[in-house]
């Protein structure tokens, strides 16, 4: 348990979807008032205090605070949002008294939407965030592009000679110039070309980019062969949205691509027989 703290702690209200919270700043981050926030769903402090002692999930601190309505500052204990949140997920809502039941529920249900956005959308907004908590959203997500960007430079830096050396340099301006904001001067010949980005560029959607692609990037890898006399090299590309292994071509090797397309592939999606899905 964290020790308390010496200056008395200015108490805020959180507010959630079905009520609020009482919160305090401990450290510099937010944390819940924990025995006001579980009586007010019917819930024994006590018990609930012991059970995030056995909890390796769990962190408890002391704050001293002053609440409203009280005359003076008092050491109170308080948990972290994510702690109390994880309790709350915890708790059978059939235990809880009726009248606060539909509390507990709104608070598990928001939690539950929230965890589910993070992992399959990769994140989650709540409808109540400020604009100063929208703006340092944006500002975490752009330094973390940077930092992929960055990162994505290094490691195309680190490929062994196995890769097109052009599309090296290419990808690294690219990702230079997505890190800076700028736009890559790269030559058109030069520019990287993969079978998911041509793909796109037909207007494929996204379920007939993957049964087609495997196949046709074959055909892209042996019309290249027949031409160069050597198989293409590698490189990565966004699938899926995902950076993978790909083979590494350029835009002078966009011919190779619309030969292909034009042999196997015109027939069958008419209506993407000019780039962009003009007909």
């Amino acid at each position: 348990m964290s020790p308390s703290s010496t200056q008395p702690a200015e108490v805020v209200k959180l507010d959630l979807s079905a009520g609020s919270v009482h919160t305090v700043l401990v450290d510099g981050q937010p944390h819940v008032l924990l025995r006001p926030a579980v009586e007010a769903l019917g819930l024994s402090y006590p018990a609930q205090y012991r059970k995030l002692q056995t909890r390796t999930w769990a962190s408890v601190a002391q704050a001293a605070t002053q609440m409203p309505g009280d005359d003076q500052a008092r050491a109170h204990t308080t948990v972290p949002i994510r702690t109390f949140l994880m309790l709350l997920a915890t708790v059978n809502e059939n235990r809880v008294a009726e009248a606060a039941r539909p509390t507990l529920v709104a608070f598990q249900n928001e939690t539950a939407d929230a965890v589910e956005a993070y992992w399959t959308k990769g994140g989650a907004i709540s409808e109540r965030a400020t604009d100063e908590q929208l703006d340092a959203l944006q500002q975490q997500i752009e330094e973390r592009r940077i930092r992929r960007a960055l990162g994505l430079v290094q490691l195309i830096a680190a490929m062994d000679d196995s890769v097109d050396p052009r599309w090296k340099r290419s990808r690294q301006l690219h990702h230079y110039a997505e890190a800076s904001g700028e736009t890559p001067e790269i030559a058109p010949e030069d520019r990287a070309l993969t079978v998911e980005t041509y793909l796109k560029d037909r207007d494929l959607s996204k379920d007939e980019r993957r049964s087609v692609r495997s196949v046709f990037g074959r055909r892209i890898a042996l019309a290249y062969e027949m031409r160069h006399g050597e198989k293409p090299k590698n490189g990565l590309g966004l699938v899926d949205g995902r950076e993978r292994d790909v083979k590494s071509y350029t835009e002078a090797d966009r011919d190779l691509f619309d030969k292909v397309w034009d042999e196997f592939y015109a027939g069958r999606y008419p209506a993407q027989q000019q780039l962009g899905g003009a007909a």
